[in-house]
């Protein structure tokens, strides 16, 4: 256990700070869930509003610095194939 202020401080920080992003992770999977859950009922109106809605809660999370900008650019190229391979 840290004995310096300035340690204890930075402990309390980081346990705030990670409690956080794993609320934001959790926004995400669930948000990309909510979205194949429309692709595989077919329903291809449903999937585009849940596609805009993951694709937006994944750039927020990119922009606050939780995930890195070229994984969420990963992970929204990755559900917007699988939006068009579902028009297609």
């Amino acid at each position: 256990m840290a004995n310096i202020k300035s340690a204890k401080k930075r402990i309390s920080v980081i346990e705030k700070k990670t409690a956080l992003n794993k609320v934001r992770k959790s926004q995400i999977k669930t948000a990309i869930r909510k979205f194949e859950d429309a692709v595989a009922a077919g329903n291809k109106e449903d999937a585009a509003v849940k596609f805009q809605s993951a694709q937006k809660r994944i750039h927020q999370v990119a922009s606050k610095g939780t995930i890195h900008k070229n994984a969420a650019a990963r992970k929204v190229a990755k559900l917007a194939n699988k939006l068009n391979s579902m028009n297609a």
